[in-house]
Parts: structure tokens; C-alpha cells; sequence
């Protein structure tokens, strides 16, 4: 049975569809897990983790209709930012938080963390999302979930060469945002 079918056997509610689903997508998913904590110097454990954490959302939430299996991994990726960002933010809650003093001069210097980094990251998007959201659209088809121009033109039925184009100029604004 094709990836897609199920997808919409899912969306309609067919449990049964779910439980055939998992496996035949848990390895790709997976697979975007590890690319979005290999920053962060993942073990197996947090990859799985995520995945799981990211099949809960996608199995309880309010999604679109999947059109196919690169809207639905689409879907997938941003969810697993949004898992991270979301524990990122609360990290830096429970750093802010802490009730321990300690000198200035006793705090080492360990350069950006990743947390900070995925919390800049996110807060640029955001900000770009304001008036592009297409491009941030294609930054996380592309650079957390994966996905191929061809697959992002294919998911959001636009020209190969104008997804190019609108994602160059994405990555521009993203490098000039983060430099400074």
C-alpha cells in the first residue's frame, strides 16, 4: 500500500492505517531526527525521542490533509523544530531561573550554545515569517526536512526555478539576519 493512501486513510481517522503507517515511515523519520540533532551531538535515545515526540503531534493534531509523502515529511520536520525550539525555551527558562549565584568571573566562556543558536534561528524565522512566510516555508522543507526543490515545488504545485530562487534569497536574508 502507497505511503499516500495511508496518509489519507490517517487523516480520516483509520487507526488502523496509523499502525500500518509507523513502520513503513519510522526510518525516514528517524533519519530527519538525527539531521536536526546532529548539531547537538545527539545519542540514539534523543533521535528516538524526538521521533516519537513528533509522531504524537502528528497523530494528535490539526494538520492539512497529507497530498503525499513529501507534504507529509514536510509536516514532519517542522514539527521536530518546533519539539526542539520548544525545549530549547525551556532549558533557557530553567537556566534563567535558577536561584544560584555565582561570581561573573567564575562563569566559563563556552562560545554560542546550541540552544541559543536553535533559539536565534527560530526568532529569525520567525521574523522573516512576518512578511515571507513562503520562504520560511521552503528553508524548513529544505534544511530540516530534507526535501528537494523538486519535492518542495511538487508540494507547493510552484516552477523548480522560482522555489530555487525564492530559497536563495531565503538563505541570503537567514545569513545576514545571523551575521549581525
Amino acid at each position: 500500500m502507497q505511503i499516500t493512501e495511508l496518509l489519507q486513510r490517517v487523516h480520516g481517522g483509520d487507526q488502523e492505517a496509523l499502525g500500518t503507517l509507523i513502520p513503513l515511515v519510522y526510518d525516514e523519520l528517524k533519519k530527519l531526527a538525527a539531521g536536526h540533532l546532529r548539531r547537538e551531538g545527539a545519542r540514539p535515545l534523543e533521535t528516538t525521542a524526538l521521533v516519537h515526540e513528533a509522531f504524537l503531534r502528528l497523530a494528535g493534531g490539526r494538520h492539512p490533509a497529507y497530498e503525499n509523502r513529501a507534504h507529509f515529511y514536510g509536516i514532519a520536520s517542522r514539527l521536530m523544530r518546533q519539539v526542539l525550539v520548544d525545549m530549547a525555551r525551556a532549558r533557557a527558562v530553567q537556566k534563567r531561573s535558577a536561584l544560584q549565584e555565582v561570581p561573573l568571573a567564575e562563569i566559563p566562556d563556552w562560545g554560542r550554545q546550541p540552544d541559543e543558536s536553535l533559539l536565534a534561528i527560530d526568532g529569525a524565522l520567525e521574523r522573516l515569517g512576518r512578511t515571507e512566510p513562503l520562504k520560511v516555508q521552503l528553508i524548513e522543507m529544505r534544511y530540516f526536512g530534507g526535501m528537494t526543490a523538486e519535492e518542495s515545488a511538487t508540494v507547493l504545485s510552484m516552477p523548480v526555478h522560482v522555489v530555487r530562487r525564492e530559497l536563495r534569497l531565503a538563505q541570503a536574508w537567514l545569513h545576514k539576519e545571523m551575521a549581525g
